[in-house]
């Protein structure tokens, strides 16, 4: 089973960058090129690039036996900004669990909605959790071209599936 997350505290930013490029590194190759995954892993190695949510959002971080294994982020508050996860703790849930508890916390601070923008790696986890894509859109990291996709959730879904599941369990 594995342990609720905690919330990200500024002494856990090395890690979070760590689990960053580990993801990358570790999960992008065959739905990314070489030239993708080198330019997207990098982002962990540059100062300030991803600094303003890792520093200024609401981030949750999930421990497994190895350490830190994964975390997410909100920010701004209605936006999932951050959810990686390193190889050796992938398929274990912390995604589907990270993702579900930020949703929470979106709902109790009052968003409407959420909003993120999906890699192919965390996409399937998105739709799987009742979210819609809206498209995908092309942006550059280093110079070089990648597809990702614009994703919706409204948080009144969040609310019927938990009440119903509550009212459901044993």
């Amino acid at each position: 089973m594995i342990p609720p997350p905690r919330q990200l505290l500024p002494s856990d930013i090395p890690a979070a960058l760590e689990i960053y490029r580990d993801a990358v590194l570790t999960q992008a190759p065959g739905l990314y090129s070489p030239e993708q995954v080198q330019a997207w892993a990098s982002l962990a190695l540059l100062p300030g690039v991803l600094d303003e949510p890792l520093q200024q959002g609401y981030g949750l971080i999930s421990e497994g036996p190895e350490g830190a294994a994964a975390f997410a982020v909100l920010h701004p508050p209605q936006r999932i900004a951050l959810l990686y996860c390193r190889g050796w703790a992938c398929r274990q849930g912390r995604g589907r669990q990270l993702l579900q508890s930020l949703e929470s916390e979106a709902c109790r601070r009052g968003c409407s909605e959420l909003r993120s923008e999906a890699s192919q790696l965390s996409r399937p986890l998105f739709l799987k959790l009742g979210w819609e894509q809206l498209g995908a859109e092309q942006i550059l990291i280093a110079g070089i071209p990648f597809e990702r996709y614009r994703m919706r959730k409204v948080p009144l879904r969040l609310h019927e599936r938990l009440e119903v599941t509550a009212t459901d369990s044993p």
